[in-house]
């Protein structure tokens, strides 16, 4: 129920950070998709180089490379996503995050998030029974944002109580049970669309095409898969990205390629959606070099 499944795992400065790795390498041995953020304070306890090597992605720290000025937009990483797992939240971030705080890329892409959220607790137990501390989780809750209720046992201070970041195991299968139990009018069906417009070349630089953007296609897509279906979305040339789901894109350029790809995936195909706008008309030849 992984494989394909886009997972953002947020990390905040807390001991229990050491957890993180092995939350990783469950998530990655099921086929999901991970990208990780911290926060500065994160890499005190768990180095972006650990946590980019088991991902298989950069970790996002800062908004923006000081370097090259790339900038790492909050806004995508929303989009992307099927999930966002905070592990741990440190109860500083957690007012920040009930506050609509947005002083850090973490909490920026917490913003941006459309999808649910799970956030995990971690922090000394009179931090966390404060008064403070449950009423900011109860602001996140009232939101929708999934608890992980954090266990009772030994604590960093030495203490014993809640507070607890809950186990690896045991984070991963309420996510995992989370993608199981997810239903729809269209769960388990398998949906076939097509977008966008085919580009029919006459030589290396000229074709024949259309000004179709692939939008209706692209919506249909989103929307069989927010309706629990499994979804091939076979596109033209466009510049449009996928929001956050496990729709399986394949990009083609030609009406030929397109009609390739169609019949292949439409062998095992329950609903099949043609929304493209393929070319009319296609060169009988094409010339290797510009005429």
């Amino acid at each position: 129920m992984l494989k394909g499944k886009k997972i953002v795992i947020g990390v905040t400065g807390s001991i229990a950070a050491f957890k993180v790795p092995a939350l990783i390498r469950l998530f990655k041995k099921e086929g999901a998709e991970i990208k990780v953020m911290m926060t500065k304070a994160a890499t005190d306890f768990v180095t972006p180089l650990t946590l980019s090597t088991l991902s298989e992605n950069p970790v996002i720290i800062e908004p923006f490379d000081p370097v090259d000025g790339s900038w790492n937009s909050h806004v995508d990483l929303g989009r992307w996503a099927d999930l966002y797992l905070l592990a741990p939240v440190s109860a500083n971030t957690l007012a920040k995050m009930a506050g609509g705080i947005a002083d850090n890329f973490f909490l920026t892409a917490c913003l941006s998030a459309k999808c649910p959220v799970f956030f995990a607790p971690a922090m000394d137990l009179d931090m966390y029974k404060h008064p403070a501390t449950m009423k900011n989780i109860q602001i996140l809750q009232s939101y929708g944002n999934q608890l992980i209720e954090p266990s009772v046992g030994e604590l960093a201070s030495g203490l014993c109580g809640a507070g607890r970041m809950e186990e690896p195991e045991n984070i991963f299968g309420l996510v995992k049970s989370y993608f199981e139990n997810k239903t729809g009018p269209l769960s388990g069906k398998r949906v076939l669309v097509t977008a966008g417009p085919t580009h029919e070349a006459i030589d290396p630089v000229r074709y024949i095409g259309n000004h179709s953007s692939g939008l209706m296609g692209f919506s249909l897509a989103e929307q069989a898969a927010e309706a629990g279906a499994i979804v091939t979305l076979i596109s033209g040339p466009t510049d449009l990205k996928l929001a956050g789901s496990s729709i399986e894109r394949i990009n083609v350029t030609s009406a030929a390629e397109m009609h390739h790809e169609c019949l292949a995936a439409s062998k095992e195909s329950d609903i099949i959606i043609m929304a493209a706008a393929v070319a009319d008309f296609r060169p009988v030849s094409t010339s290797s070099q510009k005429n």
